[in-house]
């Protein structure tokens, strides 16, 4: 029955209804049959056999008064009139005899029948002596006949006629009797299956209506748990019929929800910790984007010092040529212009040291600037496409940082030569205050080292000021990474609040997947930690 479609079920059910209902016309048709059968011999037979046996019994009683007024007649006219009537009373009588002896069925009738024709003849050949004695006038012969044949055989005649009429009443009876029967076992019978049939039908509709109801309403339950959220339901179907189909739908269907709730759950967990730790890596990476944005202001204010210092290096330097000059035709002053010399050398020589250490900052910095290039890169490739242009930006950084390190490695050949040069100026000068008289011999190539000087010292002011544009330049990309930075934590705080509303949402279904179970990839361990040392 589970198998069964519904269309058939209901199939089923309406053809056992209809095959009982036929079942009960069919019977009550054979009864009805059967009883009009009885009613038709009763009303077709029965009747009509009564009706022919009491018009003969008046036939037969006509017949005796007529004799008896021929046996008082003497007048042969009367007797020939009542002759010719009684002849068509026979026929008549003859008639009906014929009509019972081909319908009567039931034998006890018919052997009565056959009594009541034995007298009958006897009775007519009594009546023709009589009518003959009468008709030649033989009065004595006729009262004898009369006397002792034909009034007893006129009552045996008759008696045997009121014997087949009590037959046939007593037939008549039996069959209504029967009729009266038949009804009451047809009744009975159409009862009996009319019951039956119902009791089925019903038992039928209840199985049917059970069969597809049921699940149904377990169906309507499943729904209404799902649109409450509650999809930890057992749905078990069984059958073939449609039912069992809608059954087998909505578990297909619980169990996909449930599978797309459970990885929206795990989803939502590893959004929430994965955007966690981007903002604290975004906030660490601020707060050492913005150290180092002051570091670089401190690096420029000391490379405006620094091109301070080396614009009054290149201004001494001048100087220096134009004493050089002098000294020649001023020899007398030479021991003052050494010692200014000898001064201005050592200023130089600090400065070329001061120069040195600078340089060695703007190496460092340019080192980290590129390393913290890197790690944007680093961090732009794993943002995908939204990263893309914080990639570009952080490969300009690594441009510049490399420009400014080219830049500090110049400058810093250039003050070690410059060192040298110092130095050989210095000794030149503590020859030229022991030598004084060698003044003017080495005056010539001392103008040449001063001169030396002067062009190193302006080749460094335009490598400080080419290192002073680049850590502008530094500055102002380092400003914006602090910008994008903040972008970027604004970004992942935005992401991890939309990821919790997004679990309070989902956390309204209920499914078998535990809570705490998760199989969602975590994110790497060493992202914070490089972001903390500033290094890949």
């Amino acid at each position: 029955m589970k198998n069964l479609k519904i269309g058939a079920k209901l199939g089923i059910g309406f053809a056992i209804v209809l095959g009982l209902l036929f079942a009960v016309t069919v019977t009550a048709v054979l009864r009805m049959m059967s009883a009009s059968d009885y009613t038709s011999e009763l009303v077709h037979f029965n009747v009509k056999h009564q009706r022919n046996v009491a018009e003969w019994a008046k036939y037969i009683e006509l017949n005796s008064a007529m004799i008896e007024t021929v046996f008082v007649s003497n007048d042969p006219g009367v007797v020939q009139v009542i002759a010719d009537r009684m002849k068509k009373v026979s026929a008549r009588s003859t008639e009906l005899q014929k009509e019972l002896e081909a319908s009567v069925r039931d034998p006890f009738v018919r052997a009565q029948l056959g009594v009541v024709m034995q007298e009958r003849k006897g009775y007519l050949e009594a009546r023709g002596e009589l009518f003959s004695a009468k008709l030649v006038g033989d009065h004595d012969l006729a009262k004898k006949i009369y006397s002792r044949q034909m009034v007893p055989r006129s009552a045996s005649f008759l008696a045997s006629m009121n014997k087949l009429l009590e037959l046939q009443v007593a037939d008549a009876d039996s069959m209504a009797t029967r009729i009266l029967n038949e009804h009451a076992t047809t009744e009975l019978i159409l009862i009996s299956v009319g019951l039956g049939a119902m009791l089925l039908g019903i038992f039928c509709a209840w199985l049917i209506t059970r069969s597809i109801t049921r699940p149904i309403s377990e169906a309507v339950k499943v729904a209404e748990k799902v649109a409450a959220g509650d999809l930890s339901s057992r749905i078990v179907a069984s059958g073939g019929d449609e039912t069992a189909q809608l059954m087998r739908a909505l578990a297909i269907m619980n169990s996909n929800l449930t599978d797309i709730v459970g990885r929206v759950r795990i989803g939502t967990r590893t959004i929430v910790v994965a955007s966690s730790e981007i903002a604290a890596g975004n906030q660490d990476l601020s707060s050492r984007t913005e150290h180092q944005a002051r570091s670089l202001e401190e690096t420029a204010s000391s490379m405006e010092q620094l091109t301070a210092t080396v614009q009054q290096n290149s201004s001494s330097a001048r100087q220096a040529t134009m004493s050089a000059r002098d000294a020649a035709l001023v020899a007398g002053n030479g021991g003052m212009v050494v010692a200014e010399v000898i001064e201005t050398m050592s200023a130089i020589n600090e400065s070329s040291k001061k120069i040195v250490d600078i340089i060695g900052v703007i190496d460092s910095i340019a080192f980290q600037t590129n390393i913290l290039a890197l790690n944007a890169a680093v961090e732009a490739a794993r943002a995908g496409e939204q990263g893309r242009g914080f990639a570009v930006v952080a490969g300009e950084v690594r441009n510049l940082a490399h420009r400014s390190a080219a830049a500090a490695g110049e400058v810093k050949r250039l003050i070690d030569d410059s060192v040298d040069k110092v130095e050989k100026g210095t000794s030149q000068v503590n020859r030229a205050g022991i030598s004084m008289h060698e003044i003017v011999q080495s005056i010539e190539n001392v103008t040449a080292i001063v001169g030396q000087i002067a062009s190193a010292s302006e080749e460094q002011s335009a490598g400080i000021k080419q290192v002073n544009q680049a850590i502008t330049e530094m500055d102002r990309v380092t400003q914006q990474n602090a910008a994008l930075v903040e972008e970027a934590a604004a970004a992942a705080e935005s992401m991890r609040e939309q990821a919790n509303r997004l679990a309070e949402q989902v956390s309204i279904f209920k499914i078998d997947i535990p809570e705490n179970v998760s199989h969602a990839p975590q994110a790497p361990a060493r992202t914070r930690a490089q972001l903390a040392l500033g290094c890949v």
